[in-house]
């Protein structure tokens, strides 16, 4: 009966994520078609934070509960699902074009961040940073480091807005007013409020239940972090880059990506980290390695000839496939 309950509720707490994200992204962009903010820069900001918000709500319900594996194993395995699966899908459904901004500044970028995030996890080859090694802890995410990220974040955000508001001064001749078809005002502060409430109650549902799966299954907070929380959280930003595939939006699908990845290092993993240290184990440290390897995987795929082609994408998704099975294998054969 209480693994009944319990995915019932691991169930419901994804409903409410992706609805919540969903109507989030609305309101917000909604607001943002009306400032004339450019597709790209929307997709790197205002619809990567809604679809990054679940992993936001589960993290911190995770570090302000404890179970701080969940925390980093859901950043990771988001982080790699989004890059393999989102991406992959959407070049299967349809080459996606890849905008040469991109390419040059915030694909860049979240590579340095993610090759920062891995010198932060492993403080057991630095010796100044005073970490003692216990167990199969290699690193932490200290404070400090959370502030960190958080600045970079904040950098990151005011150096896209930045951007939004040149790209707006320059085009104010060119552009005509389309709004009739957007969403009130009012109704568009109704639809983030909405969504963030139900955001927040459906990441609690998620901990509180995967969390108890994985202690009846015998699974490690890790692997479902990795498996069932990262998937779940990850729904928004399939749904949304897909639908942007399908309508040809390839630019949103991409900065979607591109945006919600840095989003989930600095944002999520320095909120969470300022709240409570995050104790870095050997697999986590494994895997993020492996994010970045991909990284650049997609960022070779990407400069090549400026797309992600239909076999670049099914590359992706049987590296990931390929991927999932090593982490199931890794938990079970040891």
């Amino acid at each position: 009966m209480d693994i009944l309950k319990n995915v019932i509720l691991l169930l419901v707490g994804f409903v409410l994520l992706v609805k919540g994200a969903d109507y989030f992204v609305e309101g917000s962009s909604s607001v943002a078609r009306r400032l004339k903010i450019p597709s790209i820069v929307v997709g790197l900001t205002i619809v990567a934070m809604g679809t990054s918000l679940p992993e936001l709500a589960v993290s911190l319900s995770a570090a302000l509960s404890g179970s701080n594996e969940i925390a980093v194993s859901n950043v990771v395995g988001s982080n790699l699902f989004n890059l393999m699966v989102v991406l992959g899908v959407c070049a299967v459904i349809s080459p996606i074009a890849v905008d040469k901004s991109v390419m040059k500044k915030e694909m860049p970028f979240m590579l340095g961040i993610t090759a920062l995030l891995i010198l932060l996890f492993a403080d057991f080859i630095m010796p100044w940073t005073g970490f003692s090694k216990t167990g199969k802890v290699v690193g932490e995410i200290s404070r400090f480091d959370g502030i960190v990220f958080l600045a970079l974040f904040a950098g990151f955000m005011l150096f896209t807005v930045e951007g939004a508001l040149k790209h707006r001064k320059n085009n104010a001749d060119t552009e005509e007013k389309n709004d009739k078809n957007e969403l009130n005002i009012w109704l568009s502060i109704l639809f983030i409020l909405g969504g963030a409430v139900a955001i927040k109650f459906g990441g609690d549902f998620v901990v509180d239940s995967a969390s108890n799966i994985a202690t009846v299954f015998g699974m490690s907070e890790t692997l479902v972090g990795l498996t069932i929380v990262a998937l779940g959280t990850s729904l928004p930003e399939l749904v949304t880059s897909i639908v942007a595939a399908r309508k040809g939006e390839t630019s949103l699908a991409i900065g979607n990506v591109v945006g919600s990845n840095i989003f989930n290092i600095l944002l999520i993993l320095g909120v969470s980290a300022a709240i409570s240290p995050i104790e870095v184990i050997m697999e986590s440290l494994v895997d993020m390695i492996i994010v970045l390897t991909v990284s650049v995987v997609v960022f070779i795929f990407g400069k090549s000839k400026d797309k992600i082609s239909r076999a670049e994408g099914i590359t992706m998704v049987t590296i990931y496939v390929l991927y999932m099975a090593y982490a199931i294998i890794r938990v079970y054969a040891t």
